[in-house]
């Protein structure tokens, strides 16, 4: 049993590992994310096995109190889960390791709290416009195209959240081949 303990207690905050989480702490912020919160899920994330939640205290210098309730919050995302040690009664914990995962349950996230209520905010606006006379047609025009852009947003992560990894990476690897595939865009004339 003490060789196990002894194998998770190896995560070391080299000046990589401490850059990572660092930046990932700062990005979490203008993400709208809790600092701690995204720092804790990066740490995770590069660490090569389960934490313990006093192990990450130590390792990001956090009071005990915000780690749990930075990993309840990571839970709840679905992000971080919960994992037991053989020999071990303690809770560890780790991140998606799968970065094409990890980045579909955070758009996923993000979809459900930012996308879902834009959408349905643009379908009202929409339908108040029928039959609107006040409205500047510019202006509805507006709202009905920011409705089409938002509908087909989401309708394409609907259609790709089930895609394989490997072939997401292939498409990702295609960047402006891609356009070779649907014909290129007409060149704008100058005005």
């Amino acid at each position: 049993m003490s060789e196990i303990i002894e194998v998770f207690a190896a995560m070391k905050m080299t000046p990589p590992v401490e850059q990572y989480v660092l930046h990932w702490g700062e990005m979490g912020t203008r993400w709208g994310t809790n600092r701690t919160v995204a720092q804790i899920q990066a740490l995770l994330y590069l660490s090569p096995e389960p934490l313990r939640a006093d192990q990450i205290c130590e390792l990001l210098s956090v009071a005990r109190s915000n780690v749990s309730t930075s990993i309840r919050e990571l839970q709840s995302y679905g992000l971080v889960r919960m994992t037991h040690v053989f020999g071990d009664r303690r809770d560890y914990f780790e991140s998606i390791h799968d970065v094409w995962e990890l980045f579909r349950v955070i758009i996923e996230q993000r979809k459900q709290r930012e996308l879902n209520p834009t959408l349905s905010m643009l379908r009202r606006c929409a339908e108040e416009l029928d039959g609107d006379n006040e409205t500047d047609p510019v202006t509805a025009k507006r709202i009905t195209n920011m409705l089409a852009f938002v509908e087909t947003t989401s309708d394409w992560y609907e259609d790709i959240r089930e895609v394989p990894s490997s072939t997401l990476t292939k498409l990702m690897k295609l960047g402006k081949g891609i356009t070779r595939l649907v014909g290129k865009p007409a060149q704008k004339r100058a005005s």
